[in-house]
C-alpha cells in the first residue's frame, strides 16, 4: 500500500468532510473510487470535483439500514471486479450529559458508528481473505481512547471500534490484510451532532469550528495509509486533544482529576 495508484478504494461518508477530502486526495493519486453516503447529489458533486471522475462510481448507502448493508458489499465488488481498501468513515457525533441521554440515542449512535462498520467488514472479509490482500481504514476518534463530559454515547461507540478492529487485525494478519484505526482530534467538518433526546444540534462546538481542516486531515490520513500505521493521531501538532492522549496514557490519575474541569465542549 505504498502507492494508491490503481487501487480500488470504497469510502463511506464520502459526501462531505473527511470523506470528501479523502476522495479528492486519493483520486489525485490515481486511485479508483467507490463513493457512498445517503446524499446522491452531494456524491455527484464530490465525484465531479475529483481529478479523475471517470474512475469513480457512486454507490448510495444508508448506514442505518442494517438489513441492506450486506447486499451493498456484493454490489460494490462488482463495480470494479474487486476492492483493495475499505475506508469506514460515516458516522454521527453526540453531545449531552449521561443523565439526559435517552437509551434510544445510545442505540442509534452505536448502530451507526459501530454496527454498520462491523456488518460491512464481515461481509467484505471473505473477499479480502480469498485475495489474501486488503486494507480496512477505520475512522475512530480521540474519543475512542479517552472519555470526556457530554460524549458518553459517542465515546462508547468509538471505544468499541478499537476493541473490534484490534482483534480483527490479529486474526487476519496471516492473510496479508491490514488494519489502520484513525484517531482524529478536532477536525473542522459538518458532522451531524445528536442531542440527548435524539434531535440534532445546529451549532458545532468551538473546538470543532477551530479544528484542523478536512483537507489537511486527509493529507495526514494518506500518509498514515502509505506507512501502514496502526493507530495514527490525526489533527493539529499542538492541540489539547493530543495532550489529552499523552496525559491519559502516562498520567491517568492526573487526567481523571483534570478532565471534569477542562473536558466540557465549548
Amino acid at each position: 500500500m505504498k502507492l494508491l495508484k490503481d487501487q480500488v478504494v470504497w469510502i463511506t461518508g464520502a459526501s462531505s468532510g473527511i470523506g470528501e477530502a479523502l476522495a479528492r486526495e486519493m483520486s489525485a493519486k490515481g486511485a479508483k473510487l467507490i463513493l457512498s453516503s445517503r446524499r446522491i447529489a452531494e456524491l455527484e458533486r464530490v465525484k465531479n470535483s475529483c481529478d479523475h471522475p471517470e474512475h469513480i462510481h457512486i454507490l448510495p448507502l444508508d448506514l442505518t439500514d442494517s438489513a441492506g448493508l450486506e447486499a451493498k458489499v456484493a454490489t460494490s465488488i462488482a463495480l470494479f471486479g474487486h476492492i483493495d481498501m475499505m475506508v469506514h468513515n460515516g458516522g454521527v457525533s453526540q453531545r449531552a450529559i449521561v443523565a439526559e441521554t435517552d437509551i434510544a440515542v445510545h442505540r442509534e449512535v452505536m448502530e451507526l458508528n459501530y454496527f454498520s462498520y462491523i456488518i460491512l467488514t464481515k461481509a467484505l472479509l471473505p473477499h479480502f481473505i480469498e485475495r489474501r490482500s486488503g486494507y480496512f481504514v477505520v475512522t475512530s476518534s480521540v474519543m475512542g481512547k479517552i472519555g470526556t463530559p457530554m460524549r458518553a454515547a459517542y465515546a462508547a461507540s468509538k471505544h468499541a471500534l478499537h476493541g473490534y478492529f484490534d482483534s480483527l487485525r490479529a486474526e487476519v494478519y496471516q492473510y496479508g490484510i491490514k488494519v489502520t484505526i484513525l484517531t482524529p482530534g478536532y477536525i473542522h467538518t459538518p458532522i451531524a451532532v445528536i442531542s440527548g433526546d435524539g434531535s440534532f444540534l445546529s451549532n458545532k462546538s468551538e473546538q470543532i469550528n477551530g479544528g484542523l481542516s478536512a483537507d489537511k486531515a486527509a493529507g495526514q490520513i494518506i500518509k498514515a495509509i502509505q506507512n501502514e500505521t496502526y493507530e495514527p493521531f490525526i489533527g493539529k501538532f499542538i492541540g489539547e486533544e493530543r495532550l489529552a492522549l499523552f496525559v491519559k496514557r502516562f498520567l491517568p490519575g492526573l487526567f481523571t482529576r483534570l478532565i471534569p474541569r477542562f473536558g466540557m465542549p465549548k
